[in-house]
């Protein structure tokens, strides 16, 4: 999902310059999935929270001299978790769209701002990046991306510090930002 992962970055950027929003319950109910898991020939199930993120924080921040791992620690702080879920299957549709939307639907809520919605005919793309607002700071970021062969869903939940996302810009794959967008 190339056109996806450039699509979230564009989404990340843009939600650092847009005035906040209601508040929301930045936490998703992620399906288990576990219906689809035999199906797929590929599967992500990864949630990193509370003790994992601190840790991860921590050894960021071990690494003192690192301008990288520094501005990592700075930004994973915030975080409370990070869920990914990602299915790729061999042939199309062998997931219902169902799946999919009872994730969606969630975010059609009060607090939860769409930034991001595009739908793409050839080839079959769908993407879509929300963000949940707490006053002026971001507290939760979603992204629900799907093709006919392969849907992903991220939730990352926390406070994000847009200056210290911006300091992570041209690392990690994080594009750059200029202080005046």
């Amino acid at each position: 999902m190339k056109f996806s992962h450039s699509l979230a970055a564009f989404g990340l950027a843009a939600a650092l310059a847009l005035p906040g929003q209601a508040n929301a319950d930045p936490e998703l109910k992620i399906p288990d999935f576990s219906h689809l898991r035999h199906k797929a020939v590929d599967s992500v199930d990864m949630t990193i929270d509370g003790f994992l993120l601190r840790i991860a924080s921590r050894f960021a921040r071990a690494d003192s001299a690192d301008p990288e791992s520094a501005a990592a620690a700075d930004v994973l702080q915030g975080l409370k978790s990070v869920r990914v879920r990602n299915f790729t299957f061999d042939s199309d549709d062998a997931y219902s769209q169902a799946d999919v939307e009872s994730v969606r639907k969630q975010l059609t809520g009060p607090g939860w701002s769409q930034l991001v919605h595009v739908r793409k005919r050839e080839p079959q793309e769908n993407v879509d990046v929300y963000l949940s607002m707490d006053g002026e700071k971001i507290n939760g970021l979603a992204v629900i991306a799907s093709e006919p062969r392969e849907f992903t869903i991220v939730n990352i939940v926390g406070s994000i510090d847009i200056d210290k996302i911006s300091q992570l810009g041209g690392q990690f794959d994080i594009p750059q930002l200029s202080q005046n967008q």
